[in-house]
């Protein structure tokens, strides 16, 4: 991992290494959008037989017959589990279905002004598709992270693909109820549920991590199909002067290991305390490769002249996970995607378990956004309603600002209602 301060003679290249982190985010995707661009055009034009090559190319599929999971695959795949695992992916459903019910917005309305009721309605998306990785690491928890905040929400059709799915992933769906599972990955998969197929009718919005050409093709088609974000490599963030080094660096291996671009970063302002991780990640790392490589590339250890400065750089970079040391410091948190309090909040207890998303923003999108979450697969519908009264007492000063901007048409359509002299309604 590399060390650097913000003060003395190391001050000029911290400035270089965050502004260089300020800046991250999808240069990566440019390299890959030919590909991806002509991917998703020839499967927007040729259909299932340009999915279907594709998905025979790079998914391996077998054979046509097999792109779509049958309920008894999955049904077979739930069975054969071990009962400690089923019981792990049960209460791990259970938990995230609990806390999305509590993050599900509801309809209301007021009528605070005499003759106007505002409110809001609560309705969800007709349709979703749930990308599901399964490349270096297959992620059954990411089928649960992402189909059961829809399911909460109320979403209908409910569309896995999944390249190669793993036992644990089809048992997942089964464990969910899911009823429409491809074997399915890259861009064609995205480029599939954006435009539809003689296989798969098109959903209204995808969601999910993947590899850079499943962000690249999410970046193109998002004015076509709405999306959740663009998931880069996984980024933690340790800002601590109380944790242990054992504590702190299993949690930056942890992270460390999902991908050799993971960003890896401690800030503290104890000199000792900095020494101690870097030592102990190289240790706990040494029989890891891929945490190696990270943080070999992009593990850094940041020591600060305080702890206002250590703040400060921590919301910079808005990581999309952020470790601190106790409650009181949530005070200062403006910037990121999920927060652990704590020695003992291991943050991939985060990943599987606790009941929040583990689909974050990523390359600093934390500074407008958090994580996947029930409210992306709702949509918030306003409505309002007038009486004869509630015109009256608001229809001039509305047709001032009308006709402020130009808009007579928008006037006159108020002083209509402002002439009347009976109520129709």
């Amino acid at each position: 991992m590399k060390l650097i301060r913000t003060q003395g003679r190391g001050k000029q290249s911290a400035t270089a290494v965050l502004a260089a982190l300020e800046r991250r985010g999808g240069a990566a995707l440019d390299s890959v959008l030919p590909a991806v661009r002509r991917i998703v055009a020839d499967v927007r034009k040729r259909g299932d037989r340009a999915l279907l090559r594709y998905a025979i190319q790079f998914d391996g599929l077998a054979s046509p017959d097999a792109l779509r999971v049958t309920k008894e695959e999955m049904a077979a795949a739930w069975k054969s589990l071990d009962p400690t695992l089923r019981d792990a992916l049960s209460t791990a459903a259970a938990q995230i279905r609990k806390f999305a019910k509590r993050q599900l917005p509801s309809s209301w309305n007021d009528s605070s002004f005499p003759g106007l009721t505002t409110g809001q309605l609560v309705r969800p998306l007709g349709s979703i598709g749930c990308y599901v990785p399964s490349g270096r690491h297959p992620l059954p928890s990411t089928l649960l992270m992402t189909a059961i905040p829809a399911q909460v929400a109320g979403v209908e059709r409910i569309v896995i693909v999944s390249p190669k799915p793993a036992a644990a992933t089809l048992a997942a769906a089964h464990l969910l109820g899911v009823s429409e599972f491809y074997r399915l990955g890259g861009a064609h998969a995205i480029a599939a549920l954006t435009y539809g197929v003689e296989s798969i009718r098109r959903v209204d919005k995808i969601t999910g991590p993947g590899n850079l050409y499943v962000t690249a093709a999410k970046r193109l088609v998002a004015f076509d199909c709405a999306i959740d974000m663009l998931a880069g490599p996984t980024e933690i963030v340790i800002t601590s002067d109380r944790g242990t080094a054992s504590d702190i660096a299993s949690d930056l291996v942890a992270q460390a290991e999902h991908d050799p671009e993971a960003l890896a970063i401690f800030i503290t302002t104890r000199e000792d305390l900095a020494q101690e991780v870097i030592a102990e990640a190289k240790q706990r790392s040494r029989n890891n490769v891929t945490a190696r490589e990270a943080l070999n590339r992009n593990g850094i250890v940041i020591i600060t002249s305080s702890s206002a400065e250590a703040r400060t750089i921590t919301n910079r970079i808005a990581p999309e996970h952020l470790t601190i040391d106790t409650p009181s410091d949530l005070a200062w948190v403006t910037n990121a995607g999920s927060v652990f309090i704590g020695r003992w909040s291991a943050q991939p207890m985060g990943d599987y378990i606790s009941g929040p998303n583990h689909t974050l923003p990523t390359g600093g999108m934390a500074r407008v956004r958090g994580g996947l979450s029930v409210n992306d697969f709702v949509k918030l519908i306003t409505v309002q309603q007038y009486t004869q009264q509630g015109v009256r007492a608001l229809g001039l000063k509305a047709a001032l600002l009308a006709q402020a901007e130009g808009l007579t048409g928008h006037a006159e359509a108020i002083h209509a209602r402002l002439n009347t002299r009976r109520s129709r309604g």
